[in-house]
């Protein structure tokens, strides 16, 4: 029997090869499509559960409240972590990561700047699952100045060849010794270093200052593994009391609360939305909107091959009459039909792998990820593409099965049917929903690229092209040679300024300290972000002094400062200049007063709305920048390089540019934008081709219709009006239901922009003239087609 199903089905398929070509691509293309989809909701969905223990493993976040302003971080402070091992019979380990700046490692003539680096408590691989190549897990960082390395930078600092193991790397001013390698970190973790120091060597080199008993200074991610059986919600009961017995005596003084909250390991990527968190996110929102995307495109093929199935009913009318006649079944028909298009499904499928195969060095550019052809060829994705095949073959030839196996004998063999085309109205509405599709899906891209592209060119208060950026970081006071460098650098033909500090708009270590400020009611205490800045740095960045001065010199080293609008409004100051501020506790009578205030500009993304900001004065920061003219880049760039190995010889030459690095917030936007737009782009193409598919063969069917009404003398605009105004109708009906949906979801989307566009009617009108210009251009050509053949040829068998 199957060898029967199959020999129809090829003789079929060789039978209307031009109609099963176009059942066959539209599929092949949203089999594909589709795939690519859900390889990237299923990585984003398995980020942290290679973790043996991911289940147990939770973070500590903090939740900070003030009278007006609340800050989540994922960071806590340093003694949290050994006190919940130690108060707590929940708790079975506790390991803390605090990051290490980015640093220049040497050995022998391999220098490096490294980023990925955390200090880290030898519990680590008690908690986290990670593979060693080299040395014991056990031991591995037990000792000060011992450090773990991932393979890749094994190999990098010591070749393919050689054991790293005893081996050493230094820095300008230590000297660690490498005690252990281990398997790179997978990409689907939400933190991931490639340099491991042992936690005793920063608390070493800390040990004067107090810090392990430090409950003010938030620094450290921490993390606990639960015992089996140890409930979430009781350790958070448990944070409320090491809340009150170690951290309300310090914040409570200046009227700021907060609490504690666990979150599992696996959540963290797509579901956490607070500060300092250690990769780029990614979003809970896209997932189901890729997943939406990933369906709609399965369905759209399926649409089409129902809509062609059915179209073509008549041509296999008789035949279905006689096999009901020589004593088919109808459970045998529908078993037959099902088969065939089980069996273009599976065609489809084997396609799609090759294109997938081919398609994705091309698509993990576009999506950031890293897949590879052998990560694809996982038995959960071999049993993932057997599932879309039966879906696709299933619900494409479900409606097709039915509907066939339902004609009568006596109608099909009296030619009752011969002109059969199924079910019109259900076609309609198939077509109705392939058109709405797309429409939400052009609207939704045309609104997310209008945003990114709003925030890529909005105003930011501050100038951030041809600003180029260098940064200092040997470990030890270079200010002195910052100095001469710096006026070298305003020498040289082609950089206009120059300036400097210890942060710049976009950078992540802006510094939210406490401060007393004065206000009309007296002094309060309050969290601002700061940083320091030299006399020149406004200058560089075209930030504008509204009120006051700018710092003029050393001489405001000891007590100005200049503040943003956003603080003058914060604290309801009528005259900012002169306002004294002071940190907290300090009965010294030293104060900081306010000597200019500036322009707001957006320190942070356009996530984040303008926050007061207050910054010291500090000459020779290690944070450079250079505003270059825009002629003559290449060239300044080679001298600004020698000009550094003059001063820094020991340093690699590295720099960036402001708009580059401040428009790299948007980046992970910017990725799923690009898929959003492709993927619409392929659902149109994949509606086309069903369009052009059933416009084909609706054509055809009326084709003697048409001749005769040409004979009657209609021109060939009446025919293409006549057969095009149906498809309109029904794509301005796709309209009607696709604008209030897109502009829900749209909306919806733009509140996480305290900045943004908002909704115009431009994107609704374009999408729909699109789709419009589409089914017109489609219906169009085979209608004039039609039109334009000789009806006296078509009319000769009437």
């Amino acid at each position: 029997m199957i060898k029967n199903f199959l020999l129809i089905a090829l003789r079929n398929l060789k039978k209307d090869f031009w109609y099963s070509l176009l059942n066959i691509l539209g599929l092949t293309m949203g089999i594909t499509f589709s795939l690519f989809l859900i390889f990237y909701i299923k990585d984003e969905l398995s980020f942290d559960k290679h973790n043996q223990k991911a289940s147990r493993i939770y973070r500590i976040n903090s939740y900070i409240h003030e009278k007006d302003k609340n800050t989540d971080w994922a960071l806590t402070q340093l003694p949290m972590g050994p006190t919940l091992k130690r108060d707590y019979p929940e708790v079975e380990e506790m390991v803390r990561f605090i990051n290490r700046e980015r640093t220049l490692f040497k050995k022998g003539d391999n220098n490096f700047y490294e980023t990925k680096i955390y200090y880290a408590d030898s519990t680590i691989f008690k908690v986290f699952s990670h593979q060693f190549v080299e040395g014991s897990a056990a031991t591995a960082l037990n000792e000060p100045f011992s450090i773990v390395i991932s393979k890749t930078l094994a190999e990098k600092y010591f070749g393919k060849k050689t054991s790293a193991i005893g081996k050493t790397l230094s820095t300008v001013y230590d000297v660690y010794k490498v005690t252990g390698v281990i398997e790179d970190v997978p990409k689907n973790s939400h933190i991931r270093f490639d340099m491991l120091i042992s936690m005793s060597t920063f608390l070493r080199a800390n040990q004067n200052q107090g810090g392990q008993d430090n409950w003010g200074s938030f620094f450290v991610y921490t993390y606990v593994l639960l015992k089996p059986g140890a409930h979430p919600q009781a350790v958070n009961k448990k944070l409320a009391d090491v809340y009150k017995k170690f951290v309300e005596p310090v914040f409570k003084p200046f009227n700021v609360t907060m609490r504690y909250d666990v979150q599992n390991i696996t959540s963290i990527h797509l579901h956490s939305n607070l500060q300092y968190e250690p990769e780029e996110l990614g979003s809970m929102s896209y997932i189901w909107i890729f997943s939406a995307v990933a369906f709609f495109m399965l369905l759209i093929a399926c649409i089409n091959y129902m809509n062609l199935t059915t179209a073509r009913s008549a041509h296999r009318a008789k035949e279905i009459g006689i096999r009901k006649v020589t004593g088919s079944s109808k459970s045998r028909l529908v078993a037959q039909f099902l088969g065939e298009s089980l069996f273009t499904s599976f065609i489809a499928v084997l396609l799609s792998v090759l294109l997938v195969f081919l398609l994705l060095g091309i698509f993990n550019k576009i999506s950031g990820k890293a897949f590879t052809i052998s990560s694809l060829l996982q038995s959960s994705n071999i049993l993932l593409l057997l599932g879309v095949a039966l879906f696709t073959g299933l619900v494409g030839g479900s409606y097709p099965a039915f509907y066939l196996s339902a004609f009568k004998p006596v109608s099909i063999l009296k030619g009752a049917l011969s002109k059969a085309s199924g079910n019109i109205n259900l076609r309609r509405t198939l077509v109705v929903l392939q058109f709405s599709i797309a429409m939400i899906m052009l609207i939704c891209t045309w609104v997310v690229y209008s945003q990114l592209l709003f925030v890529s060119k909005k105003d930011l208060g501050f100038n951030k092209d041809q600003v180029m950026t260098v940064t200092v970081n040997t470990g030890q006071d270079e200010r002195g040679k910052i100095f001469s460098m710096n006026n070298e650098f305003r020498n040289l033909p082609g950089v206009k300024s120059v300036g400097s500090g210890n942060s710049y708009p976009g950078a992540p270590n802006v510094n939210l300290n406490l401060f007393t400020v004065e206000t009309k009611g007296g002094y309060v205490d309050k969290a601002v972000e700061c940083y320091a800045i030299d006399e020149n740095y406004f200058g560089a960045l075209g930030i504008k002094t509204v009120k006051g001065r700018n710092f003029s010199g050393p001489p405001d080293t000891a007590h100005s400062i200049v503040v943003n609008q956003a603080m003058v409004k914060h604290f309801g100051w009528d005259e900012a200049i002169g306002k004294r501020i002071k940190f907290p506790g300090d009965t010294s009578g030293n104060y900081l007063e306010v000597v200019g205030v500036f322009k707001d500009f957006n320190q942070k993304s356009l996530y984040n709305p303008i926050a007061p900001l207050l910054l010291f004065y500090s000459p020779n920061g290690n944070v450079i920048q250079l505003k270059m003219e825009p002629n003559s880049i290449k060239t300044s760039i080679a001298k600004v390089e020698a000009t550094w190995k003059k001063y820094f010889p020991q340093l690699p030459f590295e720099y960036k540019f402001l708009d580059e690095d401040f428009n790299s917030q948007y980046a992970a936007d910017q990725k799923r934008g690009k898929i959003f737009a492709a993927f619409s782009i392929l659902t149109i193409i994949i509606t086309c081709l069903g369009l052009l598919g059933l416009t084909a063969f609706t054509t055809q069917q009326r084709q003697k219709e048409i001749s005769i009404r040409r004979v009657l003398g209609a021109s060939t605009t009446e025919v293409v009006t006549m057969i095009t105004k149906n498809y309109l109708w029904l794509a301005l009906i796709a309209a009607v239901i696709a604008f209030p949906v897109a502009w829900y979801f749209m909306n919806k989307w733009l509140q996480v922009f305290p900045y943004n566009t908002g909704l115009s009617i431009v994107p609704f009108v374009m999408s729909a003239m699109v789709i419009l210009i589409t089914a017109a251009a489609t219906a169009g050509f085979y209608s004039a087609k039609a039109a334009l053949s000789n009806p006296a040829k078509n009319l000769r068998t009437e």
